[in-house]
């Protein structure tokens, strides 16, 4: 899990940011863990690794532990199936 957080703003039509809060609302997601799952499979699918932000301690002394590899992100369809069970 990221212990930090960044912003990232973007435009986006009004409509179309309309109709994915009610989508989202209705699958009982925010937008922004909606988002955060799709930038993770846009990685991931693009073969990119990652370290989160709280991968490691604060002084760095988790080296080569699970904690401290790349990060692959499960598709969203796992997040949701978890959810649900």
């Amino acid at each position: 899990m990221e212990l930090k957080t960044a912003r990232l703003t973007l435009l986006i039509d009004p409509a179309k940011k309309a109709a994915f809060e009610q989508l989202c609302a209705r699958q009982d997601l925010t937008p922004s863990q909606v988002v955060r799952q799709l930038i993770r499979d846009y990685l991931a699918l693009h073969e990119v690794a990652y370290v989160p932000s709280g991968a490691q301690t604060e002084r760095g002394a988790d080296r080569g532990g699970a904690r401290s590899r790349a990060h692959r992100a499960a598709p969203i369809a796992a997040t949701k199936a978890r959810k649900r069970g």
